[in-house]
């Protein structure tokens, strides 16, 4: 295990006789679902404790593929760098709803559930995006038709359809076992992005009452209908400039546990530092949210594409942080390369430029991977 120049933490809980995840502590030391179950609500309480330590590393479709491989059993870019795997593990559920055996990034949805129990068994944290088609159109979620979030709100002509496009979901999350049996807890983040126009639920393309009462009735069917109970339920923008502007789709705080945003640097090392900047303007004010709301802040999704600076992590996005709390952030994914014009990866691998600077940003005392986050027990 490496050292770092920390105080060990250590979380108990005493669970008493008869004692429940079913409302008998605090309010605001249970998530939003009052029926989660033992190990979803240890988790909530675990990382708001954690906060105290450091940043957890996250990386989407870690064990999936990587530069120049693909569905090699324990192969992760970030162990091949670091000899450790992140801390937080995001995956794509986009494609889940169209009955399609693989996601929108081609990884099979067999596949990703055992990545997920890998995860999980590590004691790593699982996050899951919905890249959902557009109901209305049938197009992708890049489709921004008018009217679509309207069309899926019940009464509306799609609400039918989308109520088994849920199912389909509660069914995944509901196959999502430990190997007690118990649900494994994710960390579930729909309609991200929600103040850009990109995605139909998103920006000017619906209004902040649809997509607040959309949020809502989502979480209410897997909750109430099909009695999911493993659910986190994280709520972030893109790029953000006002606290108003990025309350204004808040559903409520009885609806969500994980506040966040996302951010990426633009393809150029001259953008350092406005992604500096505006990384913690935001975090300045999210952690007012947060705090404000009693929120478990997180970088939802970062990115500089192709890591052309080879000192980006400790010279940029480390300072880009400051001396801000947040749970954990979340580089996006390591599809590799097309040709030598068209990449797309936002950690590096083996011998990428990076990749020296990459092994002191893990060995910051502010960040923290599996093996810093495997003896926490944070399902306990």
């Amino acid at each position: 295990m490496r050292q770092k120049a920390r105080k060990s933490f250590y979380v108990l809980f005493i669970f008493l006789n008869g004692l429940t995840s079913s409302g008998q502590v605090a309010h605001n030391e249970m998530p939003a679902d009052k029926k989660a179950t033992r190990e979803t609500t240890a988790l909530y309480r675990n990382l708001k404790k954690l906060l105290s330590e450091g940043i957890m590393f996250g990386h989407q479709d870690d064990l999936a593929y990587g530069v120049g491989w693909k569905y090699e059993p324990g192969r992760s870019d970030i162990k091949d760098v670091t000899g450790d795997y992140p801390a937080v593990y995001g995956f794509e559920l986009g494609r889940l709803e169209v009955d399609k055996p693989v996601n929108l990034d081609s990884v099979p949805f067999d596949k990703m559930k055992s990545f997920i129990r890998d995860a999980y068994d590590r004691g790593g944290v699982i996050t899951l995006s919905w890249h959902l088609n557009n109901p209305l159109t049938g197009q992708t979620a890049w489709d921004p038709a008018a009217g679509t979030v309207a069309a899926i709100l019940p009464g509306g002509e799609k609400n039918d359809l989308y109520k088994t496009w849920l199912d389909k979901v509660a069914a995944f999350m509901l196959d999502l076992k430990g190997k007690q049996g118990e649900y494994i807890p994710i960390i579930f983040r729909p309609f991200h992005e929600l103040n850009g126009d990109w995605f139909w639920w998103g920006g000017k393309n619906c209004t902040p009452a649809e997509l607040k009462q959309l949020y809502q009735f989502t979480e209410s069917y897997l909750r109430d209908k099909k009695n999911v109970h493993n659910l986190l339920y994280a709520y972030n923008t893109d790029k953000f400039y006002s606290t108003e502007e990025y309350v204004k789709k808040y559903p409520g705080d009885d609806w969500v546990d994980v506040i966040g945003f996302d951010i990426y640097q633009a393809n150029n090392t001259a953008s350092n530092e406005d992604f500096i900047k505006y990384s913690r303007d935001m975090l300045a004010k999210l952690d007012s949210i947060a705090t404000e709301h009693k929120k478990i802040p997180a970088l939802t999704e970062f990115g500089y594409n192709g890591l052309k600076d080879s000192l980006w992590w400790t010279k940029t996005f480390l300072k880009a942080m400051g001396p801000y709390k947040i749970s954990y952030a979340l580089a996006w994914r390591n599809a590799g390369f097309r040709n030598a014009d068209q990449y797309e990866f936002y950690a590096p691998y083996r011998g990428q430029a990076s990749a020296n600077d990459f092994v002191e940003f893990y060995k910051n005392e502010k960040t923290l991977f599996q093996k810093d986050v495997e003896g926490k027990k944070l399902y306990e």
